[in-house]
């Protein structure tokens, strides 16, 4: 699905005004049901910063550079959705979250530790849980890969453009990426200078922001660009309802009670704050020749961890941690701070005891294209670096389990890539790509009913600590050829060969005394330290068949497969009561998708109306799970066997001759993903007669998910909306817009836990915005998920809740959902000279 923008409307009859503004009244849309709108009309401006440029009657032509070269979308055989810079700003959209919640099929899911997120495609993603795991919906930015879901702490803004692929990506992305790619395009310097001055105010978390970006030639041949954004909350999105609590530590060094009280958690949460900044040099010498240099960081920081974090079903009615702490969803949490004298003695705690996340990154890109009579060259070399410490009350329930973390990721990589344009039926383009990482990791779990004054310094109040590495290398090399049959017919045919290698190890480098039976101390007489040594080779090929009847329309089949690195689960937990070869259950083997497409897609009646539809169908082998074992706390990464992913999408546009300005837009997507093969984990609290029947060879309840749903898996969703801008006299213009999402139920779980099941749900979004027809000024109310509806994306069994799972005595555990964004309504004035 693609993203138009809103464009001038020509007509001067008030009547006429007035009747199609009626149409952007909520109500008037809600018949309809759901999607986001379409891209760029006209090739994506590098600045990205011009505002929303009147466009001509009927849809735009949209130019993508999905297959890494700029093409008309409607030519290209590739399910895309692009959009615009000027749509992000109109709808809001920027962050991954926000883009989320506004397309169909495509998920975010916030956590507090692990990963960071679960981003999730057509039903197939990797849980959040382990930070060892690469994402199966790969984030592109400026052509460098991202695997890592922490990057959602990002602020993207300043952005030529978005574009999100659906389904297994081989060829055109550095890395593989078996259930999509979200690329993100940051602005580069345009021809004449731009200053853009943008301020805002978000009325729920009382959220204060400001933008500032300065371009300027510097040369004929030089550009610069400057952007920074800066933003702080004096509230939040959710509320924490809990109360102090009063703890009592055994000390196993003296055998006496020590008491302590953990205050309640901040009122609002996230109280986020931000700073990043971005500089851009770009060399244009009209040779043919460009180079472009990009450096940005960024920090954010927030109060709490866990803060969307909402308990949403429990047994009861009530938390089975704290029976005063009610379970019934909402922008609602009960959390506490860690007590204070714990916190000051702990690694990475803050002497305030509160909870935390603090993520700093930086990164630096440099492309050099170079495009001559037959043959175009590019090279992309990156380097990026972030690191994420947080404090978490990690059962999430004020039941006296915390955490701190730091964990560091560093990634260098050079890419390079030629494409041939010989005027003869058959070109070519290579490329290669070397990547070169290192994660760290070390974790430090506190448990409030036990201490040791006999411990290391720094881990006193501490129940275990984790401390683990991977370094990884990446040799890959990809090749396709475009062969041009018949003027109306294409065939192309490519494949990636990819080689990486990953060491790694595990520690747990302090244990307390008392719980040297349940986790394996560093010291421990066998599987004390825990190692991993993995090689891993793909080949993933890629066909496709085009045909253009005439430049309308565009029948298009294609083959496709990608590949996922495997890994090894650094944030897992080393436990004698879940594993005899945790060495083997913490590496885990590579992700793989294949399966075929097919699509035709049209610009008819003149070209006012787009109607697009796509048929999908791929099978995923050893999709990549992380299992978290709430009754002992522990996680261990697995392999499902098999799964598949099938469904139909059709997109449409309207944006009639006869009333320029106006664009009517709208998608509806059948997708079923399920589990082939898959003899998987029970989920806690599961009985034998729920069907936990089964029992592993070490001896640990199994159940068959064979034909069970993914996670955040709707079978139906759909999006519908309508934008509209005007001139209104008096140098002044008028514009809005209203946009739907609607999706069917899902299951959060992994792991077929009924439970965890989302009902479905729609959320509206709508904007006005009012300016000078020069685009000197604008002022802007922008509005997103108006009815407040809460939902939540991912969700399992909370830590230390649920017993007795695979025998008929089970005992249900309480149900934490990973939550969505409130109604957020945003003022906004922006200028420009």
């Amino acid at each position: 699905m693609r993203q138009i923008d809103t464009v001038r409307l020509e007509i001067r009859s008030g009547t006429a005004r007035l009747a199609l503004l009626a149409m952007l009244v909520p109500g008037t849309l809600l018949a309809a049901s759901p999607a986001l709108a379409a891209a760029d009309a006209a090739a994506p401006p590098q600045s990205g910063a011009s505002a929303e440029t009147p466009a001509a009657s009927g849809v735009e032509d949209i130019i993508v550079t999905a297959r890494r070269r700029s093409e008309s979308v409607q030519s290209i055989p590739v399910s895309v959705q692009a959009i615009s810079a000027a749509t992000v700003q109109a709808r809001d959209l920027t962050s991954l979250e926000k883009i989320a919640a506004a397309t169909p099929q495509f998920t975010v899911a916030r956590a507090s530790n692990g990963a960071g997120a679960q981003l999730t495609m057509r039903g197939i993603g990797s849980n959040a849980t382990s930070i060892g795991i690469e994402q199966s919906v790969a984030i592109v930015v400026d052509s460098v890969y991202y695997g890592q879901g922490r990057v959602i702490n990002e602020g993207f803004f300043d952005l030529a453009r978005v574009e999100i692929l659906k389904g297994p990506q081989a060829l055109f992305y550095g890395k593989n990426a078996t259930a999509g790619v979200i690329s993100l395009t940051t602005a580069d310097p345009g021809k004449d200078r731009e200053i853009i001055a943008r301020v805002g105010y978000e009325l729920n978390a009382r959220q204060l922001y400001g933008e500032l970006i300065y371009s300027t030639p510097l040369s004929e041949t030089l550009g610069l660009r400057l952007a920074v954004r800066g933003s702080k909350m004096f509230g939040g999105y959710y509320r924490n309802a809990a109360g102090s609590q009063a703890y009592n530590t055994f000390d196993v060094a003296t055998g006496t009670l020590n008491p302590h009280t953990a205050a309640a958690a901040a009122a609002d949460q996230p109280q986020e704050r931000e700073l990043i900044g971005r500089a851009t040099l770009k060399y244009d010498g009209g040779s043919g020749l460009t180079a472009t240099l990009k450096a940005s960081g960024s920090w954010n920081d927030t109060i709490g961890n866990g803060w969307n974090y909402s308990a949403v079903r429990c047994p009861t009615g009530a938390t089975a941690l704290n029976p005063a702490y009610k379970c019934d969803g909402g922008f609602k949490l009960y959390q506490n701070n860690f007590p204070t004298d714990i916190a000051q003695a702990t690694p990475y705690g803050r002497s305030n005891g509160d909870l935390y996340n603090t993520y700093k990154s930086w990164q630096a890109t440099g492309t050099i294209n170079y495009d001559m009579t037959n043959v175009t060259l590019n090279s992309v070399t990156n380097y990026n670096w972030n690191n994420n410490k947080f404090g978490c009350d990690c059962d999430f329930l004020g039941g006296g389990v915390w955490a701190t973390e730091n964990a560091s990721y560093h990634a260098f990589s050079q890419e390079l890539r030629a494409l041939t344009k010989f005027d003869a039926p058959v070109n070519i383009m290579v490329g290669g790509l070397y990547q070169k990482t290192k994660r760290t990791f070390f974790q430090a779990v506190l448990f409030a009913n036990i201490e040791n004054s006999a411990a290391p310094t720094g881990m006193r109040y501490v129940a275990y600590a984790k401390d683990s590495a991977t370094d990884g290398e990446t040799l890959s090399a990809y090749g396709q050829a475009i062969w041009k049959i018949v003027p109306t017919l294409e065939a192309t045919a490519g494949v990636r060969y990819t080689h990486e290698t990953k060491k790694s190890f595990f520690t747990q480098p302090y244990v307390n005394p008392a719980l040297t039976g349940i986790f394996r101390p560093q010291s421990a007489a066998t599987n004390g330290v825990l190692t991993g040594d993995q090689t891993f080779a793909d080949w993933s090929p890629d066909v496709t068949l085009s045909w253009k009847p005439n430049s309308d329309v565009m029948v298009y089949g294609a083959y496709k497969t990608a590949y996922k690195s495997g890994g090894f689960s650094n944030s897992a937990i080393n436990s004698a009561l879940v594993t005899n070869n945790p060495s083997a259950d913490l590496a885990f083997n590579p992700e793989r998708g294949r399966g075929f497409e097919a699509g035709i897609k049209t610009t008819l009646f003149d070209r006012q109306l787009r109607a697009n539809l796509t048929l999908y169908n791929y099978k995923y082998t050893n999709l990549q799970i992380d299992y978290f074992n709430s009754q002992v706390f522990a996680y261990v990464t697995y392999n499902a066997g098999a799964a598949r992913s099938k469904g139909v999408e059709l997109e449409l546009e309207y944006a009639p001759r006869a009333v320029p300005g106006l664009s009517l837009h709208g998608t509806l997507n059948y997708n079923r993903a399920r589990y082939i093969n898959f003899i998987s984990p029970c989920w806690s609290g599961q009985s034998i007669a729920a069907g936990c029947s089964l029992t592993s060879a070490d001896g640990q309840p199994r159940q068959d998910l064979s034909g069970a749903p993914t996670s955040a898996a709707p079978e139906w969703t759909a999006t519908a909306g309508v934008s509209y801008e005007t001139e209104i006299g008096k140098g002044l213009k008028f514009g809005g817009n209203v946009d739907t999402r609607t999706s069917s139920s899902y299951l959060g779980s992994s792991f077929g836990d009924p439970y965890t099941r989302q009902a479905g749900y729609a959320v509206v979004d709508a904007g006005l915005r009012i300016g000078a027809e020069n685009d000197r000024w604008q002022l802007a109310v922008i509005g997103k998920n108006l009815t407040n509806k809460f939902y939540f994306i991912g969700g399992g069994t909370a830590p230390l809740t649920g017993a007795g799972t695979g025998t008929n005595n089970a005992t249900l555990g309480d149900i934490i959902g990973y939550g969505s964004m409130p109604r957020t309504v945003r003022l906004q004035a922006t200028f420009r000279y």
